[in-house]
C-alpha cells in the first residue's frame, strides 16, 4: 500500500513529488520500482532492513539518510520476527518502509488532516514519528510492568496452598512461568527496538538537524534523553523479571522436594511394618508367638506401633 502525505487531487506522480512523506506498507514490487523511479532513490527490501551490522543499518549516499530500525510493536501472530522500519529521509522528503501496520504511523498520519498540525518538513515528519514510538513503548512498558507487579505479589505474598491443593498449586506455577517468559521475551524485542531507535536518531542529529535551521534540535535531544530513561526502566524490569523467574523456578522445587518427602516418609514408615510381618509370617514350629491366645491381635499392635513410631518421630522433627 502507497499512500502519500500531503495528500493532493491529481496525478500520483505528481502528488508523490510534490509529498513530504511517502509511507509503503507491504509495498508490492510494482509499488516499490514507481518510487524509485519517480523519486531517484533505491528503497531497501525486507532482507536489507534485517541486517543487524550498524554499517548496513545507517548509510549516506548523495545527501540521503538510509536508516534502519528493529520495531517494538508486537510481534504479529504467524510470524517468527517482528519486521523492521525502514526511512530514507532526505532535506524535502521523507520514505518509510514497513511490513506491519503500525498505530504510532496512523496517529502522524492523522496530523496531516488537521492544518494547525501538519507537519512542515521531512525532519518534522520523521521526528513526530519518532515521538509516537517512543510514547508507544513508554505504554507498553508501563503495562508490562503492571503484569510483572502481579506476579511478583502471587509469587511472594499470596497464601501458600500448596499442601492442600498440590496439583492445583502446580499448574499455577507453570502459568506463572510461561507469563514471566512471555513477559522476558516482550522485554527482549522492546530492548532491540530502543537501542535501534536510538541508534537512528543519532544518526539523525548528527547529519540532518540543520537542514531545517536545526529548530528541531531540542526535540531530538529530548528524544535521546527519553530513550535512555526509557532503556534504564527497561533493564530494570528485566532484571525483575529474572528475578521473578528464579523465584518461580525456586517454588517448583520446592514444590517437587515437598513429593520426594512424602515420597520418602510413606517408604521408611513401610519399612518397619513390612518387617515384622516378615517376622510372624515365617512358619517355624518353635515360634511361641504362634501358641499364644491373643497372638493375632499381638501382630497386629506390633505392625501398628512399628508404623506410628516413625511418624511421630517425623512429626517431631517437622517433616510435615
Amino acid at each position: 500500500m502507497l499512500n502519500i502525505y500531503p495528500a493532493k487531487a491529481g496525478m500520483a506522480e505528481e502528488a508523490a513529488r510534490d509529498a513530504l512523506w511517502i509511507d509503503l506498507l507491504n509495498p508490492s514490487a510494482e509499488e516499490v520500482t514507481q518510487v524509485e523511479k519517480l523519486l531517484g532513490v533505491k528503497l531497501p527490501s525486507l532482507g536489507a532492513l534485517s541486517e543487524i551490522e550498524v554499517s548496513s543499518r545507517l548509510k549516506k549516499r548523495n545527501g540521503m539518510l538510509y536508516m534502519s530500525t528493529p520495531s517494538a510493536a508486537r510481534r504479529p501472530e504467524g510470524v517468527q520476527a517482528t519486521p523492521p522500519l525502514g526511512f530514507v529521509l532526505s532535506a524535502d522528503r521523507l520514505v518509510t518502509v514497513r511490513f506491519m501496520p503500525l498505530p504510532t504511523f496512523e496517529a502522524v498520519a492523522g496530523k496531516f488532516a488537521a492544518d494547525q498540525d501538519m507537519p512542515k518538513s521531512s525532519v518534522e515528519v520523521f521526528v513526530l514519528l519518532c515521538e509516537e514510538i517512543v510514547d508507544h513503548v513508554a505504554d507498553i512498558l508501563e503495562h508490562l510492568a503492571g503484569e510483572l507487579n502481579g506476579l511478583s505479589v502471587e509469587a511472594f505474598r499470596a497464601d501458600d496452598t500448596r499442601g492442600r491443593h498440590p496439583a492445583r498449586a502446580n499448574r499455577v506455577l507453570r502459568g506463572q512461568l510461561r507469563q514471566v517468559g512471555r513477559l522476558g521475551d516482550r522485554l527482549s524485542e522492546l530492548r532491540d527496538g530502543l537501542q535501534g531507535l536510538g541508534r537512528v536518531i543519532a544518526y539523525a542529529e548528527q547529519y540532518a538537524c540543520d537542514w531545517d535551521g536545526g529548530v528541531l534540535k531540542p526535540r531530538v535531544g529530548s528524544l535521546r534523553q527519553d530513550i535512555h530513561s526509557l532503556s534504564d526502566y527497561e533493564e530494570q524490569l528485566a532484571n525483575k523479571v529474572q528475578f521473578v523467574l528464579d523465584a518461580l523456578v525456586g517454588l517448583i522445587g520446592i514444590a517437587q522436594n515437598d513429593i520426594f518427602k512424602v515420597l520418602t516418609i510413606v517408604s521408611i514408615v513401610g519399612i518397619p511394618p513390612t518387617l515384622m510381618a516378615g517376622v510372624y509370617g515365617m512358619n517355624f514350629k518353635n515360634m511361641p508367638e504362634y501358641d499364644w491366645v491373643w497372638g493375632y491381635q499381638y501382630g497386629w499392635a506390633a505392625i501398628l506401633i512399628s508404623a506410628i513410631i516413625p511418624l511421630i518421630w517425623f512429626k517431631i522433627k517437622g517433616w510435615f
